[in-house]
């Protein structure tokens, strides 16, 4: 069994769109990779999970997460990858904003303040969300070790441009759509 094979079948089988749509960076496209299609489908997330765990096996990183609503399926797949393996894994959400109730906390979860942490998304194309997470990781203390996607639309340049790792599971080219 092939994980990787096997969530690149997933992926072309359910997440991907054709048509005219407008992204989340502003951008147009004549396709949409709808990636909640797979990291929230019973069958597929396990994989995610997994892949994005082997992804990533070579940084030293103790909780997962990223800007809601693209990293949260992500992260939680790959905590329970990582205790499905014996391991121990922590997630957390980072909202758009800080709320203004509650604990008015902008990062959900265990507490991230001197944690390594990795920084996770499904699909990027421009690295805003993921970047708006480092910086809000960075103020509230972390260390962010880096940056891992599912399937990455071209946003390698302006992370390298930040200094910060980045890491895909895939490429547009992987899914065929280059």
């Amino acid at each position: 069994m092939n994980l990787r094979e096997d969530l690149l079948a997933e992926i072309k089988a359910k997440a991907i769109v054709h048509g005219r749509v407008i992204l989340s960076s502003g951008q147009e496209s004549d396709y949409y990779v709808d990636l909640r299609r797979v990291t929230l489908d019973g069958a597929a997330a396990p994989l995610v999970g997994q892949v994005m765990l082997d992804l990533t096996a070579g940084w030293d990183y103790d909780a997962v997460g990223g800007l809601t609503l693209g990293a949260d399926p992500v992260s939680a797949a790959m905590l329970h990858a990582a205790a499905a393996r014996g391991g121990r894994l922590d997630a957390f959400v980072v909202r758009k904003a800080g709320k203004a109730h509650g604990l008015q906390r902008r990062i959900e979860g265990p507490d991230v303040p001197g944690r390594r942490v990795l920084v996770v998304e499904d699909t990027t194309t421009t690295g805003g969300s993921p970047l708006t997470a480092v910086e809000a990781l960075r103020e509230a203390g972390a260390e962010v070790v880096g940056v891992a996607t599912i399937v990455d639309r071209g946003a390698g340049d302006r992370f390298a441009a930040e200094g910060i790792p980045y890491l895909a599971a895939y490429t547009l080219a992987d899914l065929g759509l280059a």
